[in-house]
């Protein structure tokens, strides 16, 4: 009986393992699968575009120079990035200008390639075409388009309020038109002007009376949220 008990344990680990290896050979065919690997390769060439960003403008906690960060966001294609110190919209107009300099150099680089390459297709130049086609390819890739916001400090009651077991909260904001862009300007303006204690404080009362054209989310670990 022991014997037969052993036997019958060993062939149930030899199915286990041969089931498990069909499986794996079974998932490998699928990831062959053509539509399965467009996804797979949608998913992988999607661009990172970082909304979440401290410059040297975030005293304590942010390091990075804004013409560094550009360059940055450039050299990987990312197409945008946001720029969000902490209370403060100090670095957007180093930004702005940062990248209208930098975008002015890449409009140049995508002129010239898109003039080599009608020359290399009017030549008849399969090599010059393509290398044309890679030159212009790059040049538009670093093309950076610049999101205005800020981390500002949301405080559970009323920016008025200096209350010293008052809680506040990190919350993300990002212009997404002109109105939008005032509206952070007025609110982070009266976050300093009206509701500083200890930190440049607005209230929900205040997003919601300024909140056209605004982009909202729930910051990082310090947001009410994850709190």
């Amino acid at each position: 009986m022991l014997a037969e008990s052993k036997s019958g344990g060993r062939w149930a680990i030899f199915f286990f393992l041969y089931g498990v290896f069909f499986v794996i050979l079974e998932f490998k065919k699928a990831l062959r699968a053509p539509v399965f690997y467009n996804l797979l390769t949608i998913n992988v060439m999607q661009k990172f575009v970082p909304l979440h960003v401290h410059s040297q403008y975030s005293v304590l906690d942010g390091l990075a120079s804004i013409p560094a960060m550009v360059k940055k966001a450039a050299d990987d294609g990312m197409g945008a990035m946001a720029l969000t110190d902490h209370g403060n919209m100090f670095g957007i107009k180093e930004l702005c200008t940062t990248v209208k300099k930098h975008n002015g150099k890449v409009k140049k680089q995508i002129a010239d390639a898109e003039k080599a390459l009608a020359e290399a297709q009017a030549a008849g130049d399969a090599d010059a075409t393509a290398a044309a086609e890679a030159a212009l390819a790059k040049a538009r890739s670093r093309y950076v388009k610049p999101i205005i916001g800020c981390e500002m400090y949301l405080t559970s009651g009323d920016l008025h309020n200096r209350d010293p077991k008052d809680r506040r909260y990190h919350l993300v904001v990002l212009a997404k038109n002109m109105k939008g862009y005032k509206n952070l300007i007025r609110l982070v303006s009266q976050a300093w002007t009206e509701g500083f204690y200890t930190r440049p404080r607005t209230d929900k009362a205040s997003l919601a009376a300024h909140r056209e054209g605004l982009i909202i989310s729930s910051a990082c670990i310090g947001g009410e949220l994850p709190q």
